[in-house]
């Protein structure tokens, strides 16, 4: 009897990082570590951070035994993630981590056996055991001391993507054209939710729990509380009007955050600006009532 296999499905893992080399190192060493390795991994960074991208990857790619490619252009994460999208191939799966997000082994291997058996995957999130984004985040010996594989290998519908770990399918993007909105600058807070809800026009978007790992949430080289805060109002509106989001998804969130700014703004938790994030959503408000809104504001905050 005449038997077929499914062609391999190569796994391309790409971090969007900016100001904070330690860390990416120490990420960047993790990743070495992995009996389950992706096929290639590629770092996207600002061109005005970066002089010789070749010689980045030389120093990077001495301590990974998998290849390195550096790619360099407009600085922040959307424009750095497009990057990685337009040199893709198409035959890919695309693996976008954070660079402070330490991946769990035998996650590469689930990736290519969900997005062979279920063509009508075109984005898959993992399962983040410990996330320090709430609190003041994890250094990498406490990242790596709760890197502990969790049980079952559970695969669920999901709304968006979680953006520390997101996978997707390059056939999609490429065909359609999904790329991330650089109309989010910097941090493109929210650009997780609306890369996912313009992709799931075309396919399904799922959690996946052999894809799994912890999200440091390390806070060097985040967004400021002022710009943050005023992006917590602009995003959420923009991808309304986009189409992207939900209004009743978005209100919740706005409110949340307003709330939550307005009640530690007297005791604020030491790693953030509550201050000055409710400044930013005060300005954001009053540019919505004036009719200048938009997430491209804080590049003048």
């Amino acid at each position: 009897m005449l038997t077929t296999t499914a062609p391999p499905v190569p796994v391309l893992l790409a971090i969007a990082s900016a100001g904070r080399g330690p860390v990416l190192e120490q990420t960047l060493r993790q990743i070495a570590g992995l009996a389950d390795r992706p096929d290639e991994v590629w770092l996207s960074v600002p061109a005005e951070e970066v002089s010789d991208p070749d010689a980045l990857a030389a120093e990077f790619g001495a301590l990974l035994p998998m290849p390195l490619r550096v790619l360099s252009g407009p600085r922040g994460l959307c424009a750095q993630r497009n990057a990685v999208l337009e040199a893709a191939s198409e035959e890919a799966v695309v693996l976008f981590l954070d660079d402070d997000f330490l991946l769990g082994d035998g996650s590469v291997t689930a990736l290519r056996d969900l997005f062979i058996a279920r063509p009508d995957v075109v984005m898959a999130t993992g399962r983040v055991i410990a996330d320090g984004i709430g609190g003041p985040g994890f250094d990498h010996a406490r990242g790596l001391a709760l890197l502990r594989r969790p049980d079952g290998e559970g695969l669920a519908p999901i709304y968006n993507a979680y953006g520390c770990n997101m996978a997707l399918r390059m056939a999609t993007a490429g065909h359609h054209g999904v790329r991330f909105d650089t109309e989010l600058p910097l941090y493109g807070w929210l650009e997780d939710v609306d890369f996912s809800r313009a992709i799931a026009r075309h396919g399904e978007i799922v959690r996946c729990d052999g894809l799994w790992g912890v999200h440091l949430g390390t806070k060097k080289g985040r967004s400021r509380g002022v710009p943050l805060g005023y992006s917590q109002i602009a995003n959420p509106i923009y991808l309304i009007r986009k189409g992207t989001m939900s209004p009743r998804r978005a209100l919740r969130l706005m409110v949340r955050n307003v709330m939550a700014n307005t009640g530690r703004a007297l005791w604020p938790e030491p790693w953030i600006d509550r201050v000055g994030r409710l400044r930013g959503n005060l300005t954001a408000l009053v540019d919505l009532l004036s009719g200048r809104l938009s997430p491209t504001r804080i590049l003048d905050l």
